[in-house]
């Protein structure tokens, strides 16, 4: 446990793990068995395109054998190229042979995604940005939402599904921009062992196994362990570790009745890093700010304070019954709990101190547990009528989320008074600013202020930190219902139609611990009922091609994050859902006998009644606001030696009606979404250049965006190219060396509406060696 000050913080047993983690590796080297084919796990040199629309993935290191992926929703029907909207899966060997560890750094590799840092009420996770959107509380875990604050682990993913645009009537509430489904690792009807150990320059020291066991016919269980600990290159200070599992037992698994049982669990320990102030400017009264550099490496926090601690558990039940002539009944049963404590350094120049040489280290704290538990059903069969052959997929879904959050109270001898943030005024260069004097730097002032040029995260901090006796709950109950069909109306047109509807109730209570009780705060309720739709038209010139035209509309009830900072408000709660309606004109194009997958879309999403200001002073849903653009993407496997990816996004966002400031119309009017670059592109190639030996390399891109609404504060643009090679030792072993932000190019990765960026890792090297049998 690192910081003994902490109340209500349970440690957890950290190098128990790490011996378990070992032991499985050893475990698997040690035992027999036949050889299998390789699984989808970490410990395959693979030569597969990183992110895929409608394209051919190759598993394992000898391409023997390809498949289409999908989706793992049974609500999409058709293939990729003929599913009407644009959709991008990451699979586990994509994911392997970039060396990508993390869902945040899996978004990398699709064009169209950013991530925003968090601070204030939004905690600090996983924060993605689709097609501009805010996508928080729109990832999923197997079909169900995964609500809480939390930076999510692949080391248990089969694959990783972006579904781009509003998407509600797939996922209810939410899903403007689109959605995240996490495929889970699950028991399937083979054997096979895998493990893999990673060491890294950035003192990363990774442990993952993956076992299967088929016990008897139909019945199989499957496990999956990471241990993982690392620094940052090229960020002082900062360091972490993680350790998770994975277990599933299946039974059935070759029958028409099929039951598994699964369960995860993470835990993750880390010293948090808010990155950069931004370096700020007064033009024309308004103040400005950059991306600071100089001082990339500079760590701002406080090793004897600061701290971040999240957990992660999941169990889920899931039945599957055919019922005779193409139909099959499919039930999921999860309950699960995240935890996301922290004290994490803003450092903060919201008073201009980085002007004057220094930096406030501003504490955001939050201890938050969130639960779900879920149900969903599916019906989903095929049947002609009148000439026409149609495919369903019914169900029902119930699920309840809640939350319950409280702050941390830091006390520190000199503490400032008046050092909370305060609006910037004409006098933005003055001196007489918080921390911006030698005299504010020390003891004296409880290492509260430190030099921009050279903090030193070792300051012996004091204080002490105890849960805040303020506290918020939460309760979201969601009941849902649901249709899809599409039909077939003959072998070149298909007509894709959807359906949703859900009633939505937010109960938000809360209150102040006293000596003498709880004082309670004003308990504050919102109930929304709201229909979605979702309807495509499919034309098929060629077996495998098509060109389509859809439309899909999405609803935002108020606190529809709760689990992830988004709390009901009194000015908010009598409100209705925002609603946003989106087109999407595309095509999709396997071509060169299936090796080469092309797409292209244009789309536009327009949100008619934004919830903004009126003229009045009352937040009301009058604004509008709109996004559209451009998405291109090319993948496959053109070789079997050679495989390749791409892909490139334009996004033109424009704030149309942001209601009004102090009465007058809002200065964002035309302006850009916060965090949303016009251009964006991601490639990965690799080349097996002898059976043996396999090399690959890829480029991202993302334009220069704005930290916030008021487009005012400016992240440049970058560029950024990683590498790998790989050398298949035998059937058992091979060799795996990634070379990650080969020019050390230090970026922002996650931008502050306010305060500050996060920044990149610098060059990083990593070697993983995997075993298989």
């Amino acid at each position: 446990m690192r910081n003994p000050k902490i109340s209500g913080i349970i440690s957890r047993p950290r190098s128990a793990l790490g011996v378990a983690a070992v032991a499985g590796l050893a475990g698997l080297t040690l035992g027999s068995g036949l050889a299998h084919a390789a699984p989808e796990t970490e410990a395959a040199t693979v030569t597969a395109p990183s992110v895929l629309e409608g394209s051919t993935e190759v598993s394992g290191v000898d391409v023997v054998g390809q498949r289409r992926p999908r989706p793992q929703s049974e609500k999409f029907s058709k293939p990729l190229v003929d599913t009407p909207r644009t959709v991008n899966i990451i699979t586990s060997d994509a994911l392997n042979q970039q060396a990508i560890s993390s869902l945040a750094d899996a978004f990398r590799t699709v064009p169209g995604i950013t991530m925003e840092s968090g601070e204030g009420g939004a905690p600090a996770g996983d924060r993605p940005r689709i097609r501009g959107m805010d996508s928080t509380s729109d990832i999923f875990v197997d079909g169900i939402r995964d609500a809480g604050g939390q930076s999510r682990e692949v080391f248990a993913l089969d694959q990783i599904e972006v579904i781009k645009g509003p998407s509600s009537a797939y996922t209810g509430r939410g899903s403007t921009g689109g959605s995240v489904n996490l495929v889970s690792k699950v028991a399937r009807a083979d054997s096979f062992r895998a493990a893999s150990l990673t060491l890294g320059d950035d003192a990363t020291r990774r442990v993952t196994f993956d076992l299967n066991e088929a016990l008897t016919e139909g019945t199989a269980v499957r496990l999956n362990g990471l241990y993982h600990e690392n620094e940052v290159n090229g960020r002082d200070a900062v360091h972490g570790d993680r350790w998770g599992v994975a277990a599933s037992i299946g039974f059935g698994l070759n029958g028409p009745s099929r039951l598994t049982l699964d369960y995860y669990r993470m835990d993750s320990d880390e010293l948090p890093d808010y990155g950069l102030p931004y370096v700020r400017t007064m033009v024309g009264g308004v103040v400005h700010g950059t991306l600071l550099t100089g001082h990339d490496d500079a760590f701002y926090g406080l090793t004897r304070r600061d701290f971040r601690k999240t957990g992660a558990e999941i169990s889920t039940l899931r039945f599957q019954q055919e019922l005779g002539g193409g139909w099959k009944l499919s039930n999921a049963v999860r309950y699960g709990r995240t935890t996301n404590a922290y004290v994490v350094t803003n450092p903060d120049d919201s008073r201009g101190n980085v002007a004057n040489g220094y930096v406030y280290r501003s504490a955001k704290t939050r201890n938050t547990l969130t639960t779900t538990t879920a149900n969903a059903n599916t019906l989903t069969g095929a049947f002609s009528t009148g000439g026409l052959r149609h495919t369903v997929a019914l169900g029902t879904e119930w699920a309840e989320e809640q939350t319950h959050s409280q702050g941390y109270v830091l006390t520190s001898p000199g503490l400032i008074a008046g050092l909370a943030p305060a609006l910037v005024s004409a006098a933005y260069s003055a001196t007489n600013l918080a921390c911006s004097s030698p005299g504010r730097l020390g003891a004296t002032y409880g290492y509260n202020c430190t030099t921009l040029a050279n903090p030193n995260p070792n300051d012996p901090w004091v204080g002490t930190i105890a849960r805040s006796p303020t506290f918020t709950a939460t309760r979201v109950t969601t009941r849902a219902v649901f249709a899809f069909d599409t039909i077939d109306l003959n072998e070149q047109w298909q007509i894709n139609l959807g359906i949703r509807h859900d009633a939505y109730t937010n109960r938000f209570s809360g209150g102040t611990i006293t000596a003498t009780g709880v004082t309670p705060a004003v308990p504050l309720r919102n109930e929304a009922s709201f229909w979605n739709y979702q309807a495509g038209l499919v034309f098929k010139p060629v077996p495998d091609a098509s060109l389509y035209l859809s439309y899909g509309s999405s609803s935002n009830p108020s606190g529809e994050g709760a689990g992830d900072g988004s709390s009901l408000a009194a000015t908010t709660v009598n409100l209705d859902p925002e609603q946003n309606d989106s087109y999407e004109l595309g095509g999709k194009w396997n071509t060169l006998g299936g090796k080469l997958n092309l797409t292209a879309a244009l789309f536009r999403t327009d949100k008619t009644n934004a919830r903004v200001t009126d003229a009045l002073g009352i937040i009301d849903l009058v604004g509008n606001s709109r996004v559209q653009g451009l998405e291109l993407g090319a993948g496959g496997q053109l070789t079997q030696a050679w495989s390749v990816t791409a892909g490139y996004s334009f996004t033109d966002s424009e704030v149309i009606d942001g209601g009004f400031v102090s009465g007058v119309a809002s200065p964002n009017n035309g302006k850009a979404f916060p965090n949303t670059p016009r251009h964006a592109f991601s490639g990965w190639t690799s080349y097996r250049i002898t059976p043996a030996f396999t090399v690959g390399g890829g480029a991202s891109y993302m334009s220069k965006r704005y930290g916030n609404a008021a487009n005012t504060f400016v992240v440049p643009d970058y560029w950024r190219y990683d590498a790998m090679a790989g050398w298949t030792i035998n059937r058992t072993l091979d060799l795996q060396l990634n070379l990650q932000n080969l020019t050390d190019e230090r970026y922002a990765v996650k931008p502050n509406a306010n305060h500050m960026v996060q920044i990149a890792a610098g060059r990083t090297a990593l070697v993983r060696l995997n075993v298989r049998y």
